[in-house]
């Protein structure tokens, strides 16, 4: 077969692609497969293509959006991040492997992103928490940029393995993931992690293998631990009373980082619990529920 293979949407909305290049021999043929097969906005998708050599590099992008692919079972996997205030519909993929000197296989498809209902949550808070000075504006700024720009590096080393874990103990899930807030009567920006409602002390421990990428007091989430897992991900750890680690530490799956606590603009003693793929925020359940099995 000659040239890109193209597969469409499948039922369930899942892309299938299978990859062919000039010369093709026969049992060579790679497929990229999405999961899940229905991926929501605020999820953590993965892209799989399977079938590869070991030696093969992969390169491929979903709406323009570039991915970095790692090794797993056979083939090479990414991961996809679907920002919590993406616009459902479709967008383009494509996939390329890479081989030495032979012609690139390549696939294209398209991958529909389900929209999602989000809850609307009403607080009330201090107006000195809500309606800021100039200098802590300029503060709250300042600091919001300064986790973007970690989150825009991208460390190329996969540093986690296997399922993550509850960030504290107990069964009881965190809520209020993409909540819109509406905040003393006014709307704000939608809530980008789940709480968990712990008393004050309780142990906070790392949800995978990684490296502490910022330990800081801002503002509004206070005391926090950012963990960067490689490959841009990373997991964040909101208002606690205590902190363990420092940065550039490697910690391991489970290994305590600190305390929950109300730091910063909180209204008692409780864990933000957040996930980014880059600058996606994307939905930590979605994340503890991912189904690499290595």
């Amino acid at each position: 077969m000659s040239g890109v293979a193209r597969a469409g949407i499948l039922a369930g909305c899942v892309a299938v692609g299978v990859l062919a290049g000039d010369g093709a021999r026969a049992g060579e043929r790679a497929d990229a497969v999405w999961h899940p097969k229905d991926p929501r906005v605020g999820d953590v998708a993965w892209l799989h293509v399977r079938n590869l050599p070991e030696a093969a590099r992969v390169e491929g992008s979903v709406g323009g959006s570039p991915l970095t692919f790692f090794p797993y079972a056979g083939g090479h996997a990414a991961l996809v991040g679907i920002d919590l205030e993406t616009k459902p519909g479709a967008r383009p993929w494509g996939v390329a492997v890479l081989e030495g000197d032979r012609k690139p296989r390549t696939a294209r498809g398209t991958v529909r992103f389900a929209p999602r209902r989000f809850p609307v949550e009403r607080l009330t808070l201090p107006r000195a928490m809500v309606d800021l000075d100039s200098d802590t504006e300029r503060r709250a700024l300042a600091e919001a940029q300064r986790l973007t720009a970690v989150f825009r590096t991208v460390t190329v080393e996969r540093l986690w393995r296997g399922r993550f874990t509850r960030p504290v103990g107990g069964t009881v899930p965190g809520t209020g993931f993409g909540a819109r807030r509406i905040i003393n009567g006014a709307p704000r920006s939608p809530h980008g992690g789940i709480d968990y409602s712990v008393p004050l002390g309780t142990p906070v421990v790392a949800a995978n293998t990684g490296r502490v990428a910022l330990v800081a007091e801002f503002f509004f989430p206070g005391r926090l631990v950012v963990l960067d897992h490689g490959l841009g991900l990373y997991t964040l750890y909101f208002h606690l009373d205590s902190v363990a680690v420092s940065e550039g530490e490697r910690v391991e799956r489970g290994q305590t980082l600190g305390s929950v606590g109300a730091s910063g603009r909180a209204t008692g003693p409780h864990l933000h619990f957040g996930s980014q793929v880059g600058t996606a925020r994307v939905d930590p359940a979605a994340l503890l529920g991912l189904a690499l099995g290595d």
